[in-house]
């Protein structure tokens, strides 16, 4: 993936974050989990993107 791509990818996802966050009434509880889950994706989806974990797809979770 080039860095062009990766950082449109991350400002999109930056700037849908704060637009929810802005713009949308939830409790500050919710606020909270909701950036933290999509801080903990972004992480993950960047470590895969860098080769540091394997792909994203073969991770199983349960059986």
């Amino acid at each position: 993936m080039p860095l062009s791509n990766l950082i449109i990818v991350l400002v999109v996802v930056g700037v849908v974050l704060w637009l929810i966050n802005s713009y949308i009434p939830m409790q500050a509880t919710v606020k909270k989990i909701l950036n933290v889950v999509v801080i903990i994706a972004v992480i993950i989806w960047l470590l895969s993107v860098f080769g540091v974990i394997g792909n994203i797809s073969t991770i199983r979770i349960g059986r």
